[in-house]
């Protein structure tokens, strides 16, 4: 009798440690799925993140439209307007001497190629015109163009020329150095009061800083 409760009882013991290996051995399976699917899950939802990037468009990347010219050493600070060309295919003017013509056909000021900008020169009475002081500019002063985004494109002057009027001013408006310039373009000489303009046209040449 002793015997068969001592066989009973390690069978029990026995049948308890099966149960026991076979629950850890359970458990340690599930652990192991359940760290090998979230690892995975994990892994996967790394190469969905979302990348930030900035998408530039081409309206941002546009220069603005020029509303102000400011020449700080000769104390120019006007609006601009726009201008084509005229009939006669000179550039056109208005004929108010405070203001200067931006040639809108031409590129803005700051984007690549030669952007124009015309002013009047001579006097009404005492009042003298907007680029009267544009021959006093001196290679590194400094033109400010503002636009309608409130950017200011600063261009550094690097030279200034006289045409005659007949002369061929091709360079004035067009370039080919893949940079963006800005040329200032006034009347200068004598006034000749037959053809009611200048003898001579004075051309300040600017790059952008």
């Amino acid at each position: 009798m002793h015997h068969r409760r001592h066989r009973n009882f390690r069978q029990l013991l026995l049948s308890r440690v099966l149960v026991s290996v076979a629950l850890i051995l359970i458990i340690a399976t599930l652990t192991f799925l359940t760290l090998n699917v979230y690892g995975k899950l994990i892994q996967t939802n790394a190469t969905k993140l979302p990348v930030i990037t900035k998408t530039v468009g081409k309206s941002e990347l546009k220069v603005g439209l020029p509303i102000r010219l400011k020449i700080p050493v000769i104390n120019i600070d006007t609006n601009i307007y726009y201008v084509g060309l005229k009939s006669d295919g000179t550039m056109d003017i208005k004929p108010d001497p405070n203001l200067v013509a931006w040639y809108e056909p031409g590129p803005r000021p700051g984007e690549l190629g030669n952007a124009v900008i015309a002013g009047h020169y001579g006097w009404i009475g005492d009042k003298g015109s907007v680029f009267n002081n544009i021959h006093k500019l001196v290679k590194g002063d400094e033109i400010l163009v503002i636009d309608d985004k409130n950017i200011t494109n600063t261009f550094v002057v690097h030279e200034s020329k006289e045409y005659n009027p007949d002369a061929d001013a091709e360079n004035v408006f067009k370039s080919s150095d893949g940079k963006a310039h800005l040329n200032l373009i006034t009347c200068e000489g004598v006034w000749v009061e037959s053809q009611k303009t200048y003898t001579n046209r004075l051309v300040v040449f600017a790059d952008k800083k």
